[in-house]
């Protein structure tokens, strides 16, 4: 049957809505997929973005990070010249302009009491700076004439061909005199010890000369011998093989081995007055305290390794004393240390010492040196704020200078200090907080502004008493043998070297502190102290050098 035209046309129609329908359906079908290639092109082109992102942030962070390295190293550098080149005085500089001597007040919230007291107190400095400051003298270097103690050897030359009294000769008694430092090199010599034997005929009794009490029984080194080693170590600053070497030339040949012997013998010998020396400096309500380094080798790993020599310092009696506590230098010493103590300690701000806020009984000080210090390498960076601040800093010790001139005792002393210090530095300190909101933390500038701030209330405790210095310079001056011998013996063989050789450092710290020779103590501590072995009833402060040079043996 066949089909009519109507639907046919109907069939064709059908046909060609199916085909439109499919093509919109598949093109439907592309654009999906179109669309989640993109999305997933999206996503890959954010990733790679953020990844990119990621490493700008990282090469900026890095090159901030080397900037700040850069500018640290700078700073180091200026500083390293400065102490290799230039002048370290801790003298107080007179700033390019006079006006930072001066504080602005009306930026800084204090009240009209305060603030008339710290210009009074400027006032007074300055006004008596004007009076005191002399001009200075050029000094022309004179020839300094040789010590009349050393013994004259005199030498008699007469003109050529003079050949004695004879007729053709006059001989005046004007006569032209020069003198010349001779030196004769040390002489070794074997002291050879007979003991006699003697009967007494009425007991029948045969007697032996007593045995001498030798600094190290069975040992042929002598108390002399053992100071010289000493002495060439400890403060000569020579290494023991180069005092070997030294010997050789003189003839005699001792093995390094026995020398290191004698110098633990020596230590010990001298320990029983070493812990009276410490029990002594801890007995005062006044000490300073400080540590440095020094080099341990480390038989594991065949390196040396830092170890750490803590001294103590009484400014009552200038009594001082090392310790080593195995090298370390963590809070456990400073507790250890000062446990049982009672007064001020004053310190430089190292954060170990914090500890000691907590301990009753304890005042902690610390130290205007280290803090101007801080102001001094901030100079190169912040000019202005770090002239005003060393101005102000300096201002504090023409108040010690002040009480020196005039001979002041500790009352006047202090009642000066808190005259004139004591408003100088709250003003000062306003100054800082408000110049600190203004400044990098990590700064130069920030930091020494920092420092201050963190250890005002320490800093400002010296007006509290006439006896205390306004900074630890003291002890510090007890460091440099220490410096100086490590820079030559360089290192200590073990932790038992570095006890032995902070018990041979405090004794010699004394000596120095006290103007008594080291060498003539030694001799004298070796030849007696044995005589306090079995007697109980004497006091090894009598041993000290101090108590030596009062009693005038040596």
């Amino acid at each position: 049957m066949s089909e009519s035209p109507n639907q046919q046309t109907l069939i064709d129609q059908l046909l060609r809505d199916r085909d439109a329908e499919y093509r919109r359906a598949a093109k439907a079908e592309q654009q999906l997929k179109e669309l989640s290639d993109a999305k997933k092109m999206k996503a890959t082109y954010e990733a790679k973005l953020a990844e990119k992102e990621e490493a700008l942030q990282k090469r900026d962070k890095t090159i901030e990070d080397k900037d700040n390295l850069i500018a640290q190293l700078e700073q180091k550098l200026l500083y390293l010249e400065r102490k290799m080149w230039g002048a370290m005085s801790e003298k107080r500089r007179i700033p390019d302009d006079p006006n930072q001597l001066k504080l602005d007040f009306e930026q800084l919230e204090m009240t009209p009491e305060e603030e008339e007291t710290a210009r009074k107190a400027i006032e007074e400095i300055t006004d008596y700076k004007k009076v005191t400051v002399k001009e200075h003298e050029k000094r022309v270097p004179v020839r300094q004439k040789l010590p009349e103690s050393l013994p004259r050897v005199e030498e008699h030359i007469y003109p050529d061909g003079y050949k004695g009294h004879e007729d053709e000769w006059v001989l005046f008694d004007d006569t032209e005199t020069s003198e010349h430092l001779e030196f004769n090199p040390a002489e070794l010599y074997v002291r050879v010890t007979i003991r006699h034997k003697g009967m007494r005929k009425d007991t029948k009794e045969i007697l032996t000369a007593p045995v001498q009490n030798e600094p190290i029984a069975k040992s042929y080194a002598s108390a002399s011998l053992l100071t010289d080693l000493m002495v060439g170590k400890y403060v000569d600053h020579l290494p023991f093989y180069r005092q070997v070497q030294m010997y050789k030339r003189l003839g005699v040949s001792i093995p390094p081995s026995t020398i290191e012997s004698w110098f633990h013998d020596v230590a010990d010998l001298m320990r029983p007055a070493y812990y009276r020396l410490r029990a002594l400096v801890l007995a005062t309500d006044y000490v300073q305290s400080d540590e440095t380094t020094v080099p341990i080798i480390n038989n594991e790993k065949h390196q040396t390794v830092k170890g750490y020599l803590w001294l103590v310092r009484s400014v009552v009696n200038n009594l001082i004393f090392f310790s080593y506590n195995e090298g370390s230098r963590g809070q456990k010493v400073v507790i250890q240390l000062f446990k049982d103590y009672q007064g001020a300690i004053q310190t430089d701000g190292y954060a170990g010492y914090n500890i000691l806020e907590k301990f009753k009984g304890i005042t902690t000080l610390c130290c205007w040196a280290h803090a101007r210090r801080y102001f001094d390498r901030a100079l190169t960076h912040d000019k202005a704020r770090a002239e005003h601040a060393l101005a102000q800093i300096g201002m504090l010790y023409d108040v010690e200078r002040m009480a020196d001139d005039q001979n002041m005792d500790t009352i006047q002393r202090m009642e000066l200090r808190k005259r004139l210090a004591y408003p100088i530095i709250r003003a000062f300190e306003k100054w800082c907080i408000c110049e600190q909101n203004n400044v990098l933390p990590k700064s130069p500038i920030g930091k020494a502004i920092g420092y201050f701030l963190n250890y005002s209330r320490q800093l400002v405790r010296y007006t509290m008493d006439g006896r205390y210095l306004p900074d630890n310079n003291l002890i510090e001056n007890s460091v440099r043998p220490v410096a100086l011998g490590r820079k030559n013996y360089l290192f200590c063989g073990n932790h038992e070297a570095a006890e032995d050789a902070a018990v041979i450092y405090s004794l010699m710290g004394c000596c120095k502190a006290v103007g008594v020779d080291f060498n003539e103590w030694m001799n004298y501590l070796l030849n007696h102290v044995h005589e306090y072995d079995n007697d109980y009833s004497k006091d090894l402060a009598e041993l000290l050098p101090h108590s030596l040079k009062e009693r005038a043996i040596i």
